[in-house]
C-alpha cells in the first residue's frame, strides 16, 4: 500500500483506518486512534491468549521483531533497542542512569514537554546544574541557541525532536554532530517525529518514544534507542529476572546485566502493546517515512496559509523547512480557543487545545498522511 493508493481509494482508507469512518481526526500529536490492522493483531493475540500461557503465542520472535523493526526505522542495530514503554519511563531511566558527578551541568527546554524537564531537574538533587535553554519564541530552537549554553563542564543535551505546541521540529543532524565534536552527550525525546519524520539514531546517544502518537500504535508500548557506546557506562536503574543474568530463575551471588540494551528491560513485557507495535511499525515501514514526512508538509503548506487567509495567527509560519513539521498551531487575539475546540469537536474534528506558560491557548491540528485534502478543506470552512 503506498499514500497515493490510500487516498485513490477511500474504501481502502475507510478499512485501514476506521475512524474516518466517524470524525476528522487531526489530533496524532496527541493519542492516536489504532489502524484496523493494529486493532485487529491486538484482538487476535487476545483470543489467543485467552486459551493459554500469555506469552507462547508471541514468544518465539515478538520481541526480537520488534528490536529489528524499530532499528530499521532509526538506522540502529537491533541491540541497540530497548522495549521499555513509555517516554517518561525511557527518559527517567536515562536521567538516572547517566555518570555524572557535582558540577557537572545537563543543558534543558523547560517548556519541552514535562516528561522531558522533570527528569533532568532531578538531578540538581545530585549537585547537577541544570541549565534551561532561553529561546525565540516558543519551542524555537536552534543549534547556535543551544551551543551557546554548553561549556567544559556540559556532559548531555536533552531535547525534543519536535516541540509539541508549536511544532519546530529541531536540526537533529546538524545539533548532534555539533555535540558530538564537543564530546557532549544528546538525549532525544522522539514521540513527535517517530512514525513522521526521518529520526536518525546516528545523530544522538538516546532516543526514546511511545507508539501512541505518530507511530500509529497503543499507547504505553514505546521503544529506548541507547547507542552501543553506552551501555557499559548508561547503568541501569531497575533490576529483575529479564536483565539481570538468571539461569533456571536462581538469582546469583552477583549482579551481571545482560548484553546490549536488553539490560534496560528489568520484568515482564507488555505483550499486548508489543503485538500492536509491532503491526505498527510495519505500517510505517510499509508505506515509508519519508513519504509519510513528504505528504506531512504537503499538507501543512497547504494549511498555513488557509488559516492565515481566515484571519487565523499560526505559530511560526515562516519556518524553514528542516524546521517544520505536521504540527500547525494557531489562535486569534480575543477568541475562545477552548470554545472553537468544543464547536469543532461538536463538529466531528478532533484537534488538540494547549496552554503555554503564560495561560495563552492555541488550537493544534495535526493530520496525519491518510487525512485527505477534503478534511483539511472542511475543517477551514469549519473555522
Amino acid at each position: 500500500m503506498t499514500i497515493a493508493e490510500l487516498h485513490a481509494d477511500e474504501a481502502l482508507r475507510r478499512h485501514e483506518f476506521p475512524v474516518v469512518a466517524n470524525q476528522i481526526f487531526l489530533a496524532h500529536a496527541a493519542v492516536c486512534p489504532l489502524p484496523r490492522r493494529v486493532g485487529e493483531a491486538v484482538r487476535d493475540y487476545a483470543a489467543s491468549a485467552s486459551t493459554q500461557d500469555q506469552e507462547q503465542p508471541v514468544l518465539k520472535d515478538l520481541f526480537l521483531r520488534c528490536r529489528e523493526l524499530a532499528a530499521r526505522l532509526i538506522g540502529a542495530a537491533a541491540d541497540e533497542i530497548a522495549l521499555v514503554g513509555p517516554t517518561s519511563l525511557a527518559l527517567s531511566f536515562i536521567a538516572g542512569g547517566l555518570p555524572l558527578r557535582r558540577g557537572d551541568n545537563v543543558v534543558v527546554y523547560q517548556d519541552d514537554y514535562p516528561s522531558n524537564v522533570y527528569p533532568w531537574m532531578a538531578l540538581a538533587a545530585r549537585g547537577v546544574q541544570v541549565r534551561f535553554l532561553p529561546v525565540r519564541g516558543l519551542g524555537r530552537i536552534r543549534v547556535a541557541d543551544v551551543l551557546g549554553q554548553v561549556d567544559e563542564q556540559t556532559r548531555l543535551v536533552a531535547l525534543a525532536s519536535c516541540h509539541f505546541i508549536s511544532g519546530w521540529r529541531l536540526e537533529l543532524e546538524a545539533l548532534g554532530r555539533a555535540l558530538a565534536e564537543r564530546r557532549v552527550a544528546f538525549s532525544v525525546d522522539a514521540i513527535q517525529t517517530l512514525g513522521a519524520f526521518p529520526t536518525p539514531a546516528a545523530a544522538c546517544d538516546f532516543a526514546c518514544a511511545d507508539a501512541h502518537k505518530w507511530l500509529l500504535g497503543p499507547c504505553g508500548a514505546g521503544l529506548l534507542y541507547v547507542k552501543r557506546d553506552w551501555h557499559d557506562r548508561l547503568h541501569p536503574v531497575v533490576y529483575g529476572w529479564n536483565n539481570v543474568r538468571c539461569p533456571d530463575f536462581v538469582a546469583q551471588d552477583r549482579i551481571e546485566f545482560r548484553r546490549g540494551a536488553h539490560r534496560y528491560e528489568a520484568g515482564s513485557h507488555n505483550v499486548l502493546g508489543l503485538v500492536g507495535l509491532r503491526a505498527a511499525l510495519e505500517l510505517i515501514l510499509e508505506l515509508g517515512v519519508d513519504a509519510i514526512a513528504a505528504e506531512l508538509l504537503r499538507q501543512r503548506a497547504w494549511l498555513v496559509p488557509a488559516l492565515q487567509a481566515k484571519g487565523w495567527n499560526v505559530m511560526h509560519p515562516e519556518a524553514p523547512e528542516a524546521n517544520r513539521s505536521g504540527i500547525v498551531t494557531f489562535d486569534r487575539p480575543g477568541e475562545d480557543m477552548a470554545a472553537v475546540h468544543q464547536r469543532l469537536r461538536e463538529a466531528g474534528v478532533e484537534a488538540s487545545l494547549r496552554t503555554e506558560r503564560s495561560g495563552r491557548k492555541w488550537l493544534r491540528l495535526a493530520p496525519h498522511f491518510y487525512n485527505t485534502d477534503a478534511e483539511l478543506r472542511r475543517v477551514t470552512e469549519l473555522l
